[in-house]
Parts: C-alpha cells; sequence; structure tokens
C-alpha cells in the first residue's frame, strides 16, 4: 500500500502518485491528538485530490473506456468529475454515511438508492447489482469498473446472515461477517463475467487500501495496522486474474504497490498515457504474466503528520499516544527503515526474519541505516516532500495526559505548513 490510511492511498491508486506529490497524507487534519503531545507543527494536509491531477479514471475514459464507480470514493465530492460517467454511492465521505450500511439511507449519495431497493437493503447488494447492470447495459464497450464498496469499514454493522457463523470463535463476529458479505458481492461480479463470457477479455485487482484497524482485528505476525507504518498498516495481498493471460495459482513475492496500478491498466490496455503526469509506479504485466520482472527498486512512504491513539496496547505502535508520527519509511529488499522527525531517530528491520518489526537493528546496523537513509532523503528531496521542522509552542515533554479522537480544539499556537525541503 502507498499509505496506511484510506484518502491517501486512494489518492495514490489514482493518481499514479506518491502522497509527497499530491500532498494528501491523512483523512482531515495533520494536527490530530493535542497539542501538548505534538513536538513539531505538522504539514498541512490536501484532504481531497486536487483536481489538475489526470486520473486513472481519466486516462481510460480517454481511451475509449465507459467507466464506473461504485462504493467508496472520498477523494472528492463527485466522481464524475474525475473520469467517471456513472457514480453509485460515491462522495467526500470516509464512512457509510446517511444510515449505515442498510437501507434506507437518509442522506449522501446512497440517498437516491432507497427508493430503488427494498428496505434493509445492504450496499453490496446495490453496488453489486449496478455493477452487473453497467455491464448489460454496456455490452460490447470497453469497461472499467471502480468497484469500492464500504466494506469493511466503521461503523461496524453485523451481517444478519453471516454473523452467527462466527460468534464464540477467537475472531470479530460482526466484522467477519461484513468480510463474509464483501465476499458474496464481488463472487456475484466474477460470476457474471464469467457466465456472460467476459472473463477472457477482463483484467480484474483485488487488493485493500490499508491494514487493519488494529484492536479490531489482529494481523499476525505483522505489527500494528491502519494509520500505522508497520507491516501492520501497509502490508495487503493483491490477487490478480486474467484466464489466458495471468495463470491460474501463480504467485510472485515481488514487492509491488498499489499506484502501480496506473501504468498497469496503461499498458494491459494498449492505452497511451494521455498527459505529461508524473505516474510513480511501474508497469506490474511482466510480473502478472510471469513474462519478466521489474527493475529494482525502493518503495517509500511519506506521512508528516499525526494520528491519534486508538486504543494504546492494542495499537502496537512506537508510543502510547501516537500510531503515527510524523516520518518517512522505505522498503528496499529484506530491509525496512523508518525514520522519525521527532527525535531524529531511526530503525532498521530484516522483514526477511523479522516479519513483525520486532528487532532494531538500527545500534547494530550502522553503516546500513545510513545507506538507506541516504536513498529516502534523496527521494525527499525528488517527490519536493513537505518536512515539518517548525517547533509546536505548546508541546510539553512531560505531559501524560489522555490523547483526543480527532484532535486538540483548541490550543492550537501554530498552523500546519508545508515546507519543502
Amino acid at each position: 500500500m502507498p499509505s496506511a490510511n484510506c484518502t491517501p492511498s486512494r489518492a495514490c491508486v489514482h493518481s499514479g502518485q506518491w502522497s509527497a506529490r499530491h500532498g494528501v497524507y491523512t483523512v482531515g487534519t495533520s494536527e490530530r491528538g493535542v497539542s501538548q503531545a505534538r513536538k513539531l507543527i505538522p504539514s498541512a494536509n490536501t484532504e481531497h485530490l486536487p483536481p489538475e491531477v489526470f486520473t486513472m479514471a481519466e486516462a481510460l475514459k480517454a481511451g475509449g473506456y465507459k467507466t464506473i464507480h461504485l462504493g467508496k470514493y472520498h477523494l472528492g465530492e463527485d466522481p464524475l468529475k474525475d473520469g467517471y460517467d456513472v457514480n453509485v454511492g460515491g462522495n467526500q465521505s470516509g464512512g457509510p454515511d446517511g444510515g449505515g450500511y442498510f437501507s434506507p439511507w437518509t442522506s449522501g449519495a446512497m440517498k437516491e438508492w432507497s427508493d430503488k431497493y427494498p428496505k434493509g437493503t445492504h450496499r453490496m447488494d446495490v453496488f453489486a447489482d449496478q455493477a452487473i447492470r453497467f455491464m448489460k447495459e454496456n455490452k460490447g464497450q470497453p469497461l472499467f469498473i471502480h468497484f469500492s464498496p464500504y466494506s469493511v469499514h466503521t461503523r461496524l454493522e453485523p451481517v444478519p446472515e453471516f454473523v452467527d457463523k462466527y460468534k464464540g470463535k477467537d475472531i470479530h463476529a460482526t466484522y467477519a461477517s461484513m468480510v463474509e458479505k464483501f465476499d458474496e458481492g464481488v463472487g456475484k461480479v466474477l460470476d457474471h463475467l464469467k457466465e456472460s463470457g467476459l472473463s477472457n477479455n477482463t483484467l480484474v485487482i483485488f487488493s485493500s487500501e490499508n491494514g487493519v484497524i488494529a484492536a479490531i482485528n489482529k494481523q499476525k505476525p505483522y505489527r500494528a495496522g491502519k494509520d500505522s507504518y508497520y507491516e501492520g498498516g501497509i502490508r495487503e495481498p493483491m490477487i490478480a486474474a486474467w484466464p489466458g493471460r495471468i495463470k491460474a495459482g501463480s504467485s510472485c513475492d515481488t514487492p509491488v504497490c498499489t499506484l502501480d496500478l496506473y501504468p498497469t491498466f496503461l499498458s494491459a490496455t494498449s492505452l497511451s498515457k494521455a498527459s505529461n503526469q508524473t505516474l510513480d509506479g511501474v508497469d506490474l504485466m511482466p510480473l502478472l504474466q510471469q513474462s519478466g520482472d521489474i527493475a529494482p527498486r525502493a518503495l517509500y512512504w511519506h506521512f508528516p503528520i499525526y494520528l491519534q491513539a486508538y486504543k494504546p496496547k492494542q495499537d502496537d505502535a512506537r508510543d502510547p499516544l501516537f500510531r503515527t508520527r510524523p516520518g518517512s519509511a522505505m522498503r528496499l529488499g529484506k530491509w525496512k527503515l523508518h525514520e522519525f522527525f521527532e527525535d531524529g531517530a531511526y530503525e532498521l528491520y530484516n522483514l526477511e526474519n523479522d516479519l513483525g518489526g520486532r528487532k532494531n537493528l538500527a545500534a547494530e546496523m550502522p553503516e546500513k541505516v545510513a545507506e538507506l537513509a541516504k536513498k529516502l532523503t534523496n527521494w525527499r528531496e525528488s517527490v519536493q516532500a513537505a518536512v515539518p521542522t517548525q517547533l509546536n509552542s505548546d508541546y510539553d515533554p512531560n505531559w501524560k495526559g489522555k490523547n483526543t479522537k480527532n484532535g486538540n480544539k483548541k490550543g492550537i499556537k501554530g498552523k500546519a505548513h508545508n515546507k519543502k525541503k
């Protein structure tokens, strides 16, 4: 994943760019948690994808594809402004607004669907039904479907027909029922592709946008979860299917990133880029088709912001007050480096034998730290990443109070800024 939470991950997917280029680092304000606990004034956050970005959907639409977005968008008010011909349920909301997962929906982008489906209909059923309808109505045309249901996102709502089977097991029953509902909806779409004869001419990519909230569902052996740049926040599986082009049951352990989707889709459709916009991802078709490799590269994450703790013990973060403090991280091969801007500290992990990120090797391997730190610094300079340096006058190093949910509502004497370094 290019980010550890939703909006920046989506911004990276749709733009094909690292967060440092488009400035979308988090949801809402970057000043999360109480001011007394933040040593630095964080960089300003761009809440929605900038309009000048030429999106993946715009590129495919320019190439003659009919496009539809279904479900969570969270990059702006209207997906139709970003290259989609049809929008089902997408707006600026990050969670299932207007009534949760089940109809009726009283507000938001799902409101119009309340009168078209019976009371108690799950969002996933609407999205699957409308995706299939879109394929039927545009038969014979090249199609791009961005199927992005809110599942699994808080608020958590049990799915009655599935939840009982998970009760009493070592799993969050409500969460598991929502996952199964998601699987059911995806299955309906895949079944239609097969039954309509479209599968052999359709590339399907499945992935997520970040890890699970660690307090809800553990991701052992990976450390932490959503909003953390340890592996539990950014490591997700990616599954691809294309009968006749991708060998069924094959696997690949090369680290990739969902910002690779933009150039991969252009390659798969034989379309040109249609803009001068920099794309930071790479074409994954050689890996998917087992026809070659991609050039060795580092993967980078930049988060010059604060995200307050959910539940300190379960979060499994560096400290009990924040899931994330300002910093950057990178992975090169088996090595993972974290840099923290507040104290200049580094953490180095060998992911080959320490997937959980439990043994910090920075003190034992200063030369490896220096090598990777130089690459990380050079990368930040190349993308003009905003790096916070201004001290927060409210900061109290001895502060031991409780952190707040969505940022300090008063007492913030500094304002987020975008100093380049």
